[in-house]
């Protein structure tokens, strides 16, 4: 488990589960002990183990494809907590979704407040959540460039989801991606804005990066 960020308003802690190397992040407030997990990939007695001294309310799920889902049955049948997602991933996970998130609802976690950010394009029920001044991304934005997307609409559809609902975040906001290392929106937008301005095929998708 990495330790990403610990103050005294919040802890987010990283494990990388699984053959894709998939993030499952666990976030806590410190004032109260409180917890959450996003995204269930697997190793569920690790993440169980990480989660044993505080007091689990959900787990949050950045959308469902197979690498990020699958310890997530275990995972709510070991911890009795509700399972929030977006309605479009709800038939593509393996546990009851509990609670339906819409872009701009917020979840209370303890003394903190997270904020769903609806993101489609990777999957069309793709969400972010932002906790303060950090962002845990899902496979939206990753250091670089955005998700992979299966067609040239899909590739349309995270661009607009990313420079719409993510860049008119501050530009320090740390990004935590669903795979790999962070990066911030200020450093992304730099990196969109010499994309832009550069001729591009209209059927561009599937793993496109910013640069090159």
């Amino acid at each position: 488990m990495i330790t990403v960020v610990k103050n005294e308003h919040i802890q987010i802690y990283r494990l990388e589960i699984g053959p894709f190397g998939t993030n499952s992040y666990i976030l806590i407030c410190p004032k109260t002990n409180e917890s959450v997990v996003v995204d269930a990939p697997g190793d569920v007695d690790l993440v169980l183990a990480q989660l044993n001294k505080t007091r689990p309310q959900y787990i949050l799920m950045t959308h469902g494809h197979f690498d990020h889902i699958g310890g997530l049955a275990e995972l709510k049948s070991a911890l009795n907590i509700p399972v929030a997602a977006h309605l479009a991933e709800a038939g593509d996970l393996p546990a009851t979704v509990d609670l339906l998130l819409n872009h701009g609802d917020e979840i209370s976690l303890g003394r903190l407040k997270l904020k769903a950010l609806h993101t489609p394009g990777h999957t069309g029920g793709s969400i972010c959540f932002l906790a303060g001044n950090y962002l845990i991304a899902g496979d939206t934005l990753f250091p670089g460039g955005p998700g992979k997307t299966q067609t040239a609409n899909d590739f349309r559809q995270i661009v607009k989801s990313i420079t719409e609902k993510l860049f008119g975040l501050p530009d320090d906001t740390e990004v935590y991606p669903g795979h790999g290392e962070a990066t911030t929106i200020g450093r992304e937008k730099k990196l969109y804005e010499v994309f832009s301005k550069r001729p591009t095929d209209p059927e561009l998708h599937g793993d496109v990066v910013w640069a090159g």
